[in-house]
């Protein structure tokens, strides 16, 4: 049996890290790195993010982010690369997903720095495409992990907290797509099963999840960096992102993915979707009634979704759910890791039964 894991080749995670993004830089290249800004990063904090490169004069291209992770973007800079060298993006995680993306067909090194701790995707060797109007299109598998993921806890404690709680609803479903996925058997993105250290690293991820998500949580509402919020940053990132990778997909992203069809779902965050998602896979596995109460309490306290009016879409039809299935049934999403058959009408009566079970589950 073929068992792999994968992870960036260095995760850097420090107060002020930011500032020595040039030095890390030069690791890789030396004609000029290519940067790639989410918009709002650029406005807050463009002099930090340059002030390494121009206080060592080392070359680089600098590009605010589009706004989507779709083919229209990644075009749009690899048009722009020049003779750049290393592609860097700094911001959140449709702007990450488009530097890897943007890095893989240009055949250059890619340096991740996240803004927030909002979901996994940093640390993986994926990005997850969109349509130029927001919808799922396809997953978009890579080569290799970014060449490295550097996490700057200063700037990652003052983003908004909503933020943080994406990237805890994103990493709570790790362990239980995890879970059903080595019981099904499935092949992992990474072309292999779960190894041992893949599955406990998911279960950590859970497990700092519980201890620390709303004393992180509190933390960060006023800006601190503090013990918790470390721990959860890396929860979040690390963690969540080795522990999805190595381990597996399942029911929980492929909801999310259908989600997408409905546009009142399309101002909620990946990881508020997943989080909803989440809570579906545990209807259609029928979980034992501890691990409801557990993730609904969770929730609850975060804040986040446990109602379908909680992801914009209070007044759903039931044939808008069964849209949801359908695309989240998809042949090519990862509704087929999941260790039994899963149609669309069931994933729409999941959907409707968590709505529900939000009124019974205290």
């Amino acid at each position: 049996m073929r068992k792999v894991l994968c992870s960036p080749g260095s995760y850097i995670q420090q107060e002020g890290a930011l500032a020595s993004l040039a030095d890390e830089y030069r690791e890789l290249g030396e004609k000029g790195a290519y940067l790639i800004v989410d918009g709002f990063i650029d406005k807050m904090y463009h002099d930090e993010i340059v002030s390494s490169f121009d206080e060592s004069n080392t070359p680089y291209h600098y590009e605010v982010f589009g706004g989507e992770c779709s083919m229209t973007e990644v075009d749009r800079h690899r048009a722009l690369l020049g003779d750049c060298d290393a592609v860097i993006g700094i911001g959140g995680g449709k702007t990450l997903d488009t530097t890897k993306a943007v890095a893989y067909y240009a055949g250059l090194p890619v340096i991740i720095s996240p803004t927030a701790a909002s979901s996994d995707a940093p640390c993986s060797r994926l990005s997850v495409l969109y349509t130029d109007d927001g919808q799922f299109d396809r997953y978009l598998p890579l080569p290799a992990n970014p060449n490295k993921v550097i996490m700057d806890t200063a700037i990652i404690a003052k983003a908004p907290a909503r933020f943080l709680v994406a990237g805890l609803g994103d990493a709570y479903a790790t362990y239980y797509e995890a879970l059903a996925c080595v019981k099904s058997n499935a092949i992992t993105m990474t072309g292999g099963h779960a190894t041992n250290a893949a599955q406990a690293m998911a279960k950590l991820c859970h497990d700092l999840l519980i201890e620390d998500g709303v004393k992180a949580l509190a933390a960060v509402r006023q800006g601190l960096r503090t013990a918790s919020v470390e721990q959860i940053v890396e929860a979040n990132t690390l963690l969540s992102g080795i522990g999805f990778e190595s381990c597996g997909l399942a029911a929980a992203h492929a909801i999310h993915n259908g989600l997408t069809v409905l546009e009142g779902t399309h101002a909620y965050l990946h990881g508020e979707k997943v989080a909803y998602g989440t809570l579906a896979q545990f209807v259609l596995e029928d979980r034992p009634t501890a691990d409801f109460e557990e993730a609904y309490r969770f929730f609850r306290a975060v804040g986040l979704p446990t109602t379908l009016a909680g992801i914009g879409i209070e007044d759903a039809t039931d044939e808008d759910l069964l849209k949801v299935g359908e695309l989240a049934c998809a042949p090519d999403d990862t509704m087929g890791n999941m260790p039994f058959e899963v149609t669309p009408a069931d994933v729409a009566a999941a959907l409707r039964t968590v709505n529900e079970l939000d009124a019974v589950i205290k």
